[in-house]
């Protein structure tokens, strides 16, 4: 193999070095982020760019901004997705497979724990009270995140129309989420191509500020180390190695259980989503909300914020409330094992089918990532789709507040469109009383979500116990 490799932009990639970063020592550092990896995607971002980038300073702030730029291309959570990617660059396959999964495994732990005190002890008033808490403050989390990702994505009129596009067609008009983001992502591609302004690419998550780490300062250096070189023969044995231990288990399910059972219905839903959850989060609980209570009756819309609050206070991505919901659709469905047994169950093949194809993208496309810089025309699509996603997250949102603080809904039609509506009269001043606490204490006070949603729960503890 040669030591030079071409850069899109046609300068000779430097000879790489050895890096001299052990495993074992590698090891340590991406438990250390995965334990604090709270906050969302932003937070986590922030994290690793604090240790591997300004502590460590195994790579550099060029190359960090790079990959992240991928992932952030990519479906699924894009913090895991970029673990992985450092992983693999500092330490090969091996070190990709441990960054990833350790970024996952202490939420997964903790969620399943939670998961079993909400099944076991939900109906208790003290764990009742704590998860009404928790409902209530996740509204003003996701408001916050609605005002966050819109004041850098809608920039001009036309992101802003997308944005609104979305919006009418999900909370109106009821049209899929992935239908939406390929909508969004179709139409930046051709005004990326067509050269509009309104279309150029921007935003997403910046450094913490300070002084910039430049490549050369650091471990991996400028260099493109000989495992991340283009090899297509290496990316098709990878790709069908992942396609198999992802789609296998799927296909099992199908072929011996039928489609209409509870762990075949898991398996096939989530692995949908894996490959349409552009966006983040926030944007996917709008599509598994739609599926997951409309759709399927799994859970109630309740329960999704409970979901959401278990995510918000644990450790990994925001999209392991995806667990809670596996773990709830396999308790209460006719698998004929026990409940628990099957919502372990669950729970696990849930993890399994929404995080496995994220090691799919990156094996098999960090190599030839190189070929996606300077893009306009993927960057407009990219560009296009985090507009409309701020459409979904605010029909999230309201979505959310109408079944939080009202007690009854009511559905209104006119003509295609038709939306529920709430009742009035049964507006939950509890619960409304809490919400705008936790409103006061993120918009007013700047408080961060942990010490919200953790003080919003403490004080629904007490109301249900006082009550």
């Amino acid at each position: 193999m040669s030591e030079t490799a071409t850069f899109t932009s046609g300068a000779p990639a430097p000879v790489s070095r050895d890096h001299g970063i052990g495993f074992g020592e590698a090891v340590r550092v991406w438990a250390r982020i995965a334990a604090l990896s709270f906050g969302g995607p932003a937070g986590q971002i922030a994290v690793m760019h604090r240790i591997l980038v300004e502590e460590k300073k195994w790579i550099g702030e060029e190359r960090f901004l790079h990959a992240l730029n991928y992932c952030m291309l990519l479906p699924g959570p894009e913090a895991q997705q970029l673990a992985a990617y450092i992983g693999w660059l500092l330490h090969r396959t091996k070190g990709g497979l441990v960054a990833g999964a350790l970024f996952v495994l202490p939420g997964f732990i903790a969620i399943l724990a939670l998961s079993f005190v909400y099944v076991l002890l939900g109906q208790t008033p003290m764990v009742d009270g704590l998860f009404f808490g928790l409902k209530a403050a996740v509204l003003a989390v996701v408001v916050q995140a609605v005002i966050r990702v819109g004041s850098r994505a809608l920039r001009n009129g036309v992101m802003r129309g997308i944005a609104a596009a979305a919006f009418v067609a999900i909370f109106f008009l009821g049209a899929p989420f992935p239908l939406i983001v390929l909508l969004a992502g179709l139409g930046g591609y051709l005004g990326g191509r067509m050269g509009l302004s309104a279309f150029k690419g921007g935003g997403g998550h910046g450094s913490s500020g300070g002084t910039i780490v430049h490549d050369a300062e650091t471990a991996l250096g400028e260099g493109l180390p000989d495992h991340a070189r283009p090899n297509l023969g290496w990316s098709l044995k990878i790709s069908s190695a992942f396609l198999f231990l992802w789609l296998a288990p799927v296909a099992a399910l199908l072929l011996l259980a039928g489609p209409a059972t509870p762990f075949t219905q898991i398996a096939t839903f989530f692995s949908q989503m894996a490959v349409v959850t552009f966006g983040g989060a926030y944007a996917v609980l709008a599509y598994v909300a739609q599926e997951a209570v409309g759709t399927y009756g799994w859970l109630q819309p309740g329960e999704m914020l409970n979901g959401l609050g278990l995510a918000e206070t644990t450790p990994g991505p925001l999209i392991m409330v995806v667990q809670f919901v596996g773990f709830l659709a396999a308790y209460r469905g006719s698998t004929g094992l026990p409940p628990l047994a099957a919502a372990t169950l669950g729970a696990i093949l849930t993890t399994w089918v929404t995080f496995l194809p994220c090691f799919l993208w990156i094996f098999a496309g960090a190599p030839f990532v190189e070929r996606l810089r300077g893009n306009k025309a993927l960057s407009a699509a990219l560009s296009a789709i985090t507009a409309a996603v701020v459409g979904v997250i605010l029909n999230l949102a309201l979505w959310f507040a109408i079944h939080t603080l009202f007690g009854q809904v009511r559905r209104i039609a006119f003509g295609p469109f038709a939306f529920d509506a709430p009742v009035p009269s049964s507006l939950d001043l509890p619960a409304l009383t809490l919400a705008a606490l936790a409103a006061l204490a993120v918009f007013r006070f700047k408080l961060g979500m942990i010490p919200v949603l953790l003080g919003s729960a403490l004080l629904g503890a007490v109301y249900m116990l006082l009550s």
